[in-house]
């Protein structure tokens, strides 16, 4: 189905190829000035110059082909050149009736493409802190958006299980409980299924090894012994860091579950290592990586590059790897299980230039081919309302768990003071809402920005707000509920079967679309207008990989239904034909705020 800015710009193109000039000065946008008009193009303006003619002269001749086209309600030449256009209400109609008949209402998906998305960046023995949280719910999202569009998407935790951080455990595990069979060399029976640690005591390791390596070089020469030991295939070590691994992953699973975050790969920097050896061979062998310094370096930069970009370490003087490497050994494994057409990594901005030292190597080396896109999507600090980076009271870095609990206590706090509403009830809610609170504070923002994390403002109910947007879903339920229920009918509801099938997919409208009729009012047209604009959203949130685009339609959507609801007394209008277009307008409003949500990672709850 073509967009409305598309079925506006061919009309216009033609009309300037008609009156002889070059038909790409015929774009249409969105008008700035929703006051004058809805949209508008100002191809006569850069026209008169080349023409020399004066602009307005060329937006008449426009005009004046177009002015009994009935696509539009107006279209009329301004000073100095501009074209003002509003869309007739009848084609805005017939428009969102379209809409509403086609899957995903009409969204072109094009060829369907395997996109592998790396956004967990976790490491295990450690838990998941208010540092991961970016990552988690913009990558999600984005897969989210992605699987709208028809791909195949990957989405892989990519975890950080291998390195000196495995040593230090396993050599504070001993400090701990010498006693254990893995530390006792005369030992040759199997080894424990059951793991020496719980998941409290492995969080607690780590960090007390970490600290005690700064201040003992002698434990810390032992933790880079049991590492190479590890690596190197010590068995004994090897059923520790098995432990490590299921203990990690289990508590990692269930707080990314916490998050509606849901991975369909759980590798880590471990699997990519039985890679690297061979990997680093062909870049010698091919004279693509050279020593330097007694390191091995490959030179990554460009004649086209605007500043100086420092050669990518493969392997340093000691002999140990890098992250590069790693990265690159994991790109050798991804190419060699699923050879996809592209990749998409997200991480803090911060590490952009690791990011384009890897991918150009990896073009380079011929890992992946170039016609292969290698996206990075470097993300901004989440900041406390001091403008500094988000920390406990007592100065600390707050676990996630504690954050998203924090957040569900003040939204249930919310709730059970204004709302009739039983306990359990309340507390279900408090954890929908609070989720929306959570992501779409984030999503709002373009990934890129630092931004501020404002709980207080992102539970309110009111102004550009995850709550307020659920909340707008739920006034629209319960209108259709009641209006249901006077007819002695149920309610149709979603009944998706898993998390990435999106609402609409087995949604049968509450009320005929087929009974939406012309706008009686310019809050309903307004409405209409907001609506048809969701294609051209979600094509573009998709190509700028920027979630914060739906996050503002679903906004303005939900300002024009508000604005509709207040003035229109939708149940109460006694004209039949009328109420029944009323409650279809709010139907499709609301599948397309919940096709919306589900590309956030968000969902309604049934009652707020």
């Amino acid at each position: 189905m073509k967009k409305i800015l598309d079925i506006l710009s061919e009309k216009l193109e033609k009309a300037f190829e008609e009156c002889g000039y070059d038909k790409v000065y015929g774009k249409v946008g969105i008008s700035n000035r929703p006051d004058l008009c809805e949209y508008q193009c100002n191809g006569a303006m850069a026209l008169a110059k080349l023409h020399k003619k004066k602009p307005i002269d060329i937006a008449n001749e426009i005009v004046l082909k177009l002015v009994s086209d009935k696509l539009f309600e107006k279209i009329e030449a301004v000073m100095p050149g501009f074209i003002n256009i509003n869309l007739s209400d009848e084609a805005l109609t017939n428009y969102i009736k379209e809409m509403s008949l086609n899957k995903k209402f009409g969204l072109n998906t094009f060829q369907s493409k395997k996109i592998i998305i790396d956004y967990g960046g976790a490491n295990v023995a450690k838990p998941l802190h208010i540092g991961h949280l970016r990552s988690a719910v913009i990558g999600e999202s984005l897969k989210r958006i992605g699987l709208y569009m028809g791909n195949e998407m990957i989405g892989d935790v990519h975890l950080g299980d291998w390195g000196l951080q495995m040593g230090l455990v396993i050599e504070e595990l001993r400090e701990r409980k010498p006693d254990l069979v893995y530390f006792d060399e005369s030992y040759k029976g199997e080894y424990p299924k059951e793991p020496p640690f719980s998941i409290s005591e492995l969080e607690e390791m780590y960090p007390n090894a970490s600290k005690r390596s700064k201040e003992d070089e002698a434990f810390k020469e032992r933790a880079a012994k049991a590492t190479y030991e590890l690596q190197t295939g010590n068995k004994a070590y090897r059923a520790i860091w098995e432990h490590i691994l299921n203990v990690s992953k289990t508590d990692l699973k269930k707080n990314y579950d916490s998050l509606d975050v849901h991975f369909e790969l759980w590798k880590g920097e471990s699997d990519a290592q039985k890679y690297i050896p061979d990997m680093i061979k062909d870049l010698e062998d091919r004279k693509i990586a050279y020593t330097s310094n007694k390191a091995l370096v490959v030179d990554i930069a460009k004649e086209s590059d605007t500043k100086e970009l420092p050669p990518c370490i493969i392997r340093k003087s000691d002999g140990a790897a890098l992250y590069a490497t790693s990265d690159l050994g994991t790109l050798v494994e991804r190419e060699k299980d699923f050879n996809p057409d592209s990749y998409i990594y997200i991480a803090d901005k911060r590490q952009e230039l690791h990011y384009t030292q890897f991918f150009r190597v990896a073009n380079k080396a011929g890992i992946v081919s170039e016609d292969k896109g290698l996206s990075f999507i470097g993300f901004g600090t989440m900041n406390g309302t001091d403008g500094k980076p988000f920390k406990t009271r007592d100065g600390g870095v707050m676990r996630l768990e504690n954050l998203i609990s924090d957040i569900e206590n003040a939204v249930y706090e919310k709730i059970i003071d204004n709302r009739d509403i039983s306990k359990d009830e309340a507390l279900n809610t408090a954890k929908i809402v609070g989720l929306s609170a959570i992501k779409y504070g984030d999503l709002s923002n373009q990934a890129s920005k630092d931004y501020i994390f404002d709980i207080e403002r992102f539970i309110s109910f009111e102004g550009n707000t995850g709550p307020y947007i659920l909340y707008t879903i739920v006034r629209i339920n319960s209108i259709l509920a009641k209006y249901k229920e006077s007819l002695g009918l149920e309610v149709n509801v979603v009944k998706s079967k898993d998390i990435y099938e999106y609402p609409s997919l087995n949604y049968e409208y509450n009320v005929d679309t087929s009974k939406l009729l012309n706008s009686s009012s310019d809050v309903e047209k307004k409405l209409k207008l907001e609506l048809s604009k969701f294609l051209d959203v979600i094509e573009g949130s998709w190509k700028e990989f920027a979630p914060h685009r739906i996050c503002q339609y679903i906004y303005a959507v939900a300002n024009a239904f508000n604005s509709f609801y207040h003035e229109v007394n939708i149940l109460r209008e006694e004209d039949i034909s009328k109420k029944e277009s009323y409650l279809a307008l709010i139907d499709i409003t609301k599948v397309i705020l919940e096709d919306c949500i589900w590309m956030l990672g968000i969902t309604a709850p049934k009652k707020m």
